[in-house]
Order: C-alpha cells, then sequence, then structure tokens
C-alpha cells in the first residue's frame, strides 16, 4: 500500500520571529525535497483540522483554553524565550494535530500502508498543560489517544529520535500501561529530561541517552540492544515516530554525528517490526531538524524507508 504524506499551508505561516532556527523553511525544504521523481507515488493530501475531543485526550480544557486566548491578532505572544505565538500559530498547531489524527485514522482504515506527518509546529516537548520548546500541542500523544479511543488500539509504542528528549510526551504518558515510548537523545542538552532511570510507573520508559560526538555505529548499537527489542517484546498495535531530525551531523542545535543513511536504518527496522505485529501501521510526525540541508535528506531518508524503498 501507498505512503501517505500529510500537510497544509498553515505550516507555511506560523513564525515566531526572524532568524529563529523553527522557521517556515524548514518545510520548504522537506517538501521540496520529496517532489523528486523517486516520491512520485507518495500518496499526498491536505492535513485536516483537529477536533478540540481529540485535543482534550492530551490536554486539559484549561491549557487549550488558554492557547486559544494567548494567540495574538498580529505581532507575537511570548510564552518563553524560545517559544511564541504570531497570528497562524494556533491554526497551524491545530493543523499539526489534526494531520496526526488524519495519519491515524488511514492507516486503521488501509487507505495507506504508512504515513509521514511533514507539519509544524513540532510537539513532544508540550505537556498536558504546558507549550515549550517549540511545541504547542503533542501531536504524537494526541495521535496515540486517538488510536485507542477510535480504532480499539490497545498498545501503542513510541520511538522519538529527536536529539532532544520528548519530555512532554513522557509525562503525558507516565502511568499510561498501553504506552510505550522509547526515546534515543543527547544529554546533557535541553530540555535536561530522559535519564535512564526515568522509567515510568509500569516500565513502559525506556531513555537512551547518547553523549556528544555519538555516530550512526553507536545509534544503532542502541536500538538493535535496548529500544528495538523493547518494541518487540510491547507487541503493538501501531508504530508512532517521533521523527527528530536534528540528530543530524550538521545540525546548529545538537552534538550528534547521524547522517541521512542512519534515519533510513532505524525507520527501516521500525518498520520491520511494524510488519511483523501491526499490519505494518507506522505514523512518522516531524519533530526537529534545523540545518535545512541536513533535514531534508534526512527526512528523505526516512521516507525512503517507510515506501520500501
Amino acid at each position: 500500500m501507498s505512503t501517505l504524506l500529510l500537510t497544509h499551508p498553515s505550516s507555511l505561516l506560523h513564525e515566531m520571529g526572524e532568524g529563529h532556527p523553527e522557521c517556515p523553511e524548514r518545510i520548504q525544504a522537506v517538501m521540496d525535497h520529496l517532489q523528486a521523481e523517486d516520491f512520485a507515488s507518495l500518496l499526498r493530501e491536505v492535513a485536516s483540522g483537529v477536533t478540540l475531543e481529540a485535543m482534550l485526550r492530551a490536554h486539559s480544557v484549561r491549557y487549550v483554553k488558554a492557547l486559544d486566548a494567548c494567540a495574538p491578532q498580529e505581532g507575537y505572544f511570548e510564552i518563553d524565550a524560545d517559544t511564541c505565538m504570531n497570528s497562524s500559530t494556533w491554526p497551524a498547531a491545530q493543523h499539526a494535530a489534526g494531520a496526526a489524527v488524519h495519519a491515524v485514522d488511514a492507516v486503521f482504515q488501509r487507505r495507506a500502508g504508512n504515513a509521514f506527518v511533514a507539519m509544524r509546529p513540532p510537539g513532544h516537548h508540550s505537556g498536558q498543560e504546558s507549550a515549550m520548546g517549540f511545541c504547542f500541542l503533542n501531536n504524537v500523544a494526541i495521535a496515540a489517544r486517538h488510536a485507542m479511543a477510535s480504532h480499539g488500539a490497545e498498545r501503542v509504542a513510541i520511538v522519538d529520535f529527536d536529539v532532544h528528549h520528548g519530555n512532554g510526551t513522557q509525562e503525558i504518558f507516565y502511568s499510561d500501561r498501553q504506552v510505550l515510548y522509547c526515546s534515543s537523545h543527547e544529554m546533557p542538552l535541553f530540555p535536561g529530561t530522559g535519564r535512564p532511570e526515568e522509567t515510568g510507573h509500569f516500565d513502559q520508559i525506556c531513555n537512551v541517552a547518547m553523549q556528544a560526538g555519538d555516530d550512526g555505529a553507536a545509534l544503532r548499537e542502541a536500538y538493535r540492544e535496548i529500544i528495538l527489542p523493547r518494541v518487540h517484546n510491547f507487541a503493538p498495535d501501531l508504530i508512532l515516530i517521533s521523527a527528530g531530525f536534528d540528530a543530524h551531523k550538521h545540525d546548529p542545535l545538537g552534538n550528534l554525528m547521524l547522517e541521512a543513511d542512519d534515519f533510513y536504518w532505524v525507520t527501516g527496522k521500525l518498520c520491520d517490526l511494524a510488519n511483523r505485529h501491526c499490519g505494518d501501521r507506522v505514523v512518522s510526525l516531524l519533530e526537529g531538524g534545523y540545518s535545512l540541508e541536513g533535514l531534508a535528506q534526512s527526512a528523505g531518508a526516512h521516507v525512503r524507508a517507510l515506501m520500501g524503498r
């Protein structure tokens, strides 16, 4: 079956000021790369919006209302030194979360084999009641809870290879035995969470801390020895990927030394597990990646692996 590519024009309108690394050009770089002939068979759709019901599966009513109230008509509303809203941020965040739901529906309804959501803002730093680290709504958490609520998924595995730990995702699922959260990330680095001893209330959190300078060989060893066996043993009904490409060697916000082929390898291994356990169902959501060239090459390799090419 086809790989679904989801995006929405709102991703190009959200911005947080001149020189900010989480910029509209990120999506443009990915989408330009995916115009190549290698990607001609992608099933391309425009993302849907998100319902309040879907947002409230991962976030509190108070938080969602606060985001809506903070959205400025013009200029910027600053949440913290790194994270702010312009007039297009709230629609973009809702479309990014809506795309996650859309993608889950597509793979469970067998309209696509798997899916890549090329949307921003990213989401894995957003907690139940917090925006931070360029994130407003936790897209992967909303996707996981939607799979359980609407499609009867009993076990969802989230694998996060962003260079930064997904503290928001970990927080949301820390007491949820139905969700396995596995993260490989650089430490010490923002946001400072993700120590191996953070294991969740049911030993369903798996953090692999990497060090500055670690390369693809170190990543592959971590996945072979720790993360892939955890996902296999969990036998999920769906695999979600927080696909951050800021572990690329050229990224300005991280110090790992991964190359595009490393993301291809990890994605292929996760697709193999999806084939074994959950009818090939994989939904991947774009997180970080701030070298435009590194992001485009890495996302392209990731999508090729999803396509089985």
